[in-house]
């Protein structure tokens, strides 16, 4: 049995695979999934078998277009900022084509595919389930593993990222849930990034500090 997927998303998941190979999406995905889990244990009068799948399946898209290009299509300095709509529309599609072909009621098709579409795009939530996924997918990038693609990516150092996030990305979180997980990734990514530093004081180095 798989520990990280429920059961009913396994063949969601093998679905979705082969178009997250690109960009880290994979891990990202898995990763937002988890966070996903632990937003609807604060929150279990959410449907999951909406948020989950929606999460699994959003970014999808970004397969559609070259790699040079995936990069530069986010972060404050994108050169292609209109892939973050493109990426939704690609999204849709096959999220609704792949769903299809698993056999799932339209009603829930339905439901999914509109949270899809918009995830990025679009600042306000359509419902819980669509606030939940929003959140699980901002969340990540305050995870070590977020932090660490958005420094490759943006050529920042970690302790830029976690300031980039604190200012930019909190604010966008939905949930108060979400808000108190993005606080408790960025206390770990703050550590993280300065411990060496911090270690590395000496009682010289602080008096010299205070005195100046």
């Amino acid at each position: 049995m798989n520990k990280l997927l429920r059961q009913r998303d396994t063949e969601i998941w093998l679905a979705a695979r082969p178009w997250l190979d690109v960009r880290s999406n994979d891990e990202h995905t898995l990763i937002s999934y988890r966070l996903g889990i632990a937003l609807l244990r604060v929150h279990p009068d959410v449907e999951a078998d909406i948020v989950l799948p929606a999460i699994l399946l959003h970014d999808v898209g970004w397969k559609m277009f070259s790699e040079e290009k995936l990069t530069l299509a986010i972060g404050p300095n994108a050169k292609y900022p209109e892939l973050q709509r493109a990426h939704e529309i690609e999204s849709v599609r096959i999220s609704r084509s792949e769903l299809e072909r698993l056999g799932m009621a339209e009603n829930y098709i339905g439901r999914i595919v509109a949270i899809v579409d918009g995830h990025d795009t679009r600042p306000r939530a359509l419902s819980r389930e669509d606030a939940l996924m929003k959140d699980a997918d901002k969340l990540w990038r305050f995870t070590p593993h977020g932090i660490a693609c958005l420094s490759d990516w943006f050529e920042t150092p970690p302790k830029e990222t976690v300031a980039m996030l604190e200012s930019y990305v909190t604010p966008k979180l939905i949930t108060e849930a979400g808000r108190t997980m993005a606080q408790a990734l960025l206390a770990n990514g703050a550590a993280t990034a300065w411990v060496k530093d911090t270690l590395g004081l000496t009682p010289t180095y602080y008096a010299a500090g205070a005195e100046g």
